[in-house]
């Protein structure tokens, strides 16, 4: 699944952000300006995403004690560590132009967003100082889930407090509130980076595998093959 999800992820992304940079219409409000949607957007979707996943992980792997869910989680946190940093960095480049500030401590968002990048240094940071295994991957779990309480904050900051965030143009009733020339580059950015995303999972996740599980028969046997 690897190649097939980051060449259709790649290929997403290079229309996506090819038509929102350069074939897109300019809007009404923000001018040119809004164009870093392209990229801020799907990060945030990403940073959301990942942290949702990691959690649903943690808590399979609490529960059911599967060992490859924490194997997904541990591949997870530094993926979305660097897109929750775009997702601030583009974040805050839009916000210059568009609230006269490059940071506001005041926004919801803004600061929920910021706390999700730390949570996820805290996970990475709290599993580098537990030289045990199987406790760092239970201890560091049960952060994960704790930190879960965050996403929906994330999401529903705008509704439920003042922000300088504008409302949510896609996920509304009554259908996205976005000209279809803006909608459909946006839209295959944000499912190619998606795409994108699962195929770098997937190849850290096989790699954190084979690292938990190096002496164990089944990989010298996938190793050696009939020399075994």
């Amino acid at each position: 699944m690897i190649p097939w999800l980051f060449i259709s992820g790649l290929l997403l992304m290079v229309y996506g952000i090819i038509n929102g940079l350069f074939y897109a219409p300019s809007d009404y409000q923000q001018g040119d300006a809004f164009r870093i949607i392209y990229v801020h957007v799907p990060a945030a979707y990403i940073s959301m995403m990942a942290y949702s996943l990691m959690a649903f992980a943690a808590f399979i792997a609490l529960i059911w004690r599967i060992k490859i869910a924490h194997a997904v989680i541990v591949s997870a946190a530094p993926l979305g560590a660097w897109f929750t940093f775009l997702a601030l960095l583009t974040g805050s480049l839009w916000g210059r132009p568009m609230w006269g500030t490059w940071w506001e401590w005041g926004d919801p968002r803004l600061t929920s967003e910021l706390l999700m990048l730390f949570l996820y240094l805290g996970y990475m940071a709290l599993r580098a100082s537990i030289p045990n295994i199987t406790k760092a991957d239970k201890l560091s779990a049960i952060l994960i889930l704790i930190g879960a309480i965050n996403i929906p904050i994330i999401h529903y900051s705008v509704e439920w407090w003042t922000s300088l965030h504008q409302g949510s143009t896609l996920l509304k009733s009554g259908g996205p509130s976005i000209a279809a020339p803006m909608l459909y580059p946006l839209l295959a950015s944000i499912i190619g980076l998606s795409l994108f995303f699962g195929s770098l999972l997937l190849i850290r996740t096989k790699a954190e595998v084979l690292k938990r599980e190096k002496h164990s028969r089944w990989i010298k046997d996938m190793i050696l093959g009939d020399e075994v």
